[in-house]
């Protein structure tokens, strides 16, 4: 037997040995979420005034990272993220952040194609008998980040669950330091019940479009949670996963025994996912399940695999939609809030697949923090707003008050079933704009 233990051994250091692979000018990666170290990024931070432009890389913190904590003012550490969630947005808004645009999908390539990685640092499962650590609940681009790493350090955590897929693991051959981290238990986001009445509502007309073997893609957020509470009570059957966000409503789905994955067209019979965050009951549901396939984003996320299955269906949320239908999900005006990620991927697979459905959900007003009601389908962009998909990929759009398939709809089409949509106390003023923009019909009725 080779001896992978004794490799282990040599290569077993402390973090504050370990980060001295970091040199001043590198580009650190430090992989997503559950993957960002937490031993390795404090023994980095205490480098600060010895270090200097040190650009780091992660995606979706679950917790404020040492380094932004010990240099706030981004003097020694630019601290960057390619998807923020409330951690990442919080220190965007402090000026201690920067976003890395990118379809989500296409993430693992521009590490193996264009990106430099100095040093890679991620924590991971303990070795296997065979020498292998897990990616555990985050797949994504751990892998390609780290083929590409000049210097790959791994921070072992017991806590974290091995997990079954490809590109899920790393071989302690490829590895050129281990620390022993403090075993902290995964970030756990418990599931809450604070679905509205409006959610509601629109989870309905949702339902309503799903069928027995539909495979299911689950955005984050209320509206996709009561759409996944809402089919664990309903009468569909052998619904299917292909996602890139393992959330708790699969879970549920799985113990209504609604999720069997038998009627997919590929990967049958598992439930296929690239990151994982929700709560500790979940993670369990995850733990060495061979039900659930781990892969990477550049697979689960391409339009050409997802398509491969029928009836393939994406809920996902939006913050806001103009008259042309271009729909913005990733910024209010100037004001970052996330992130493309991988919705386009899901609007253009579920399109490809026969029978493929993609949906995306808003309630038709919000309260401003001004206390101002306002309509979230408006005349054009607020400036300075992001479009995440172009009035070009149809989607079916739903509110409180309807759906509406975009696809092959005229502009005054699009303006006259998008106000239908609209709260009606903001449809006058939304037919006035329509008309000055010259995509209203004078015959039009709403």
């Amino acid at each position: 037997m080779i001896d992978y233990a004794g490799e282990y051994k040599k290569k077993l250091v402390s973090a504050d040995k370990a980060v001295q692979a970091v040199k001043p000018g590198d580009w650190v990666d430090y992989g997503m979420a559950h993957s960002i170290p937490i031993a390795l990024d404090k023994a980095l931070a205490g480098r600060k005034d010895e270090l200097r432009d040190i650009k780091v890389r992660a995606c979706l913190s679950l917790q404020v990272p040492e380094i932004v904590k010990a240099d706030p003012q981004g003097e020694t550490f630019t601290y960057q993220s390619w998807h923020f969630g409330g951690v990442d947005r919080k220190l965007y808004n402090q000026g201690s952040c920067f976003f890395i645009p990118l379809l989500y999908r296409d993430q693992p390539g521009y590490y193996r194609n264009d990106l430099d990685v100095d040093v890679a640092m991620i924590r991971v499962t303990p070795m296997d008998r065979h020498g292998y650590f897990g990616f555990s609940l985050m797949n994504s681009s751990n892998a390609a980040i780290l083929e590409k790493a000049k210097t790959v350090i791994l921070e072992v955590n017991e806590n974290l669950p091995p997990v079954y897929g490809f590109e899920e693991c790393i071989h302690i051959s490829q590895v050129d330091f281990v620390v022993e981290g403090n075993n902290e238990m995964p970030v756990a986001t418990p599931v809450q019940s604070n679905a509205t009445e409006t959610d509601r509502k629109i989870a309905e007309y949702v339902i309503e479009e799903i069928e027995d073997g539909s495979v299911l893609q689950l955005g984050i957020g209320s509206l996709p949670d009561t759409v996944g509470h809402m089919i664990a009570q309903s009468d569909l059957k052998d619904l299917g996963m292909h996602t890139e966000m393992l959330v708790d409503s699969y879970y549920e789905l799985y113990k209504a025994g609604k999720l069997t994955n038998r009627r997919k067209q590929i990967d049958r019979g598992k439930g296929v996912w690239t990151f994982c965050v929700g709560s500790a009951e979940l993670y369990e549901w995850v733990r060495e399940n061979r039900g659930l396939l781990s892969a990477p984003v550049s697979y689960c996320n391409s339009p050409e695999v997802m398509a491969q299955n029928d009836k393939m269906v994406g809920i996902n949320n939006c913050i806001e939609m103009d008259l042309f239908g271009q729909i913005c999900s990733e910024s209010a005006g100037y004001r970052h809030i996330t992130g493309t990620g991988g919705q386009m991927d899901f609007v253009q697979g579920c399109r490809k697949s026969r029978g493929g459905k993609c949906f995306v959900c808003m309630s038709s007003v919000f309260e401003g923090k001004d206390g101002v009601t306002r309509s979230r389908i408006v005349p054009v962009m607020q400036e300075g707003g992001i479009v995440t998909d172009p009035r070009s990929f149809p989607v079916c759009v739903v509110t409180e008050f309807g759906k509406l398939n975009t696809a092959g709809l005229s502009t005054w089409e699009r303006a006259e079933g998008l106000i239908s949509l609209a709260h009606p106390d903001f449809r006058e003023e939304l037919i006035a704009a329509a008309e000055k923009m010259k995509i209203w019909r004078r015959s039009n009725k709403i």
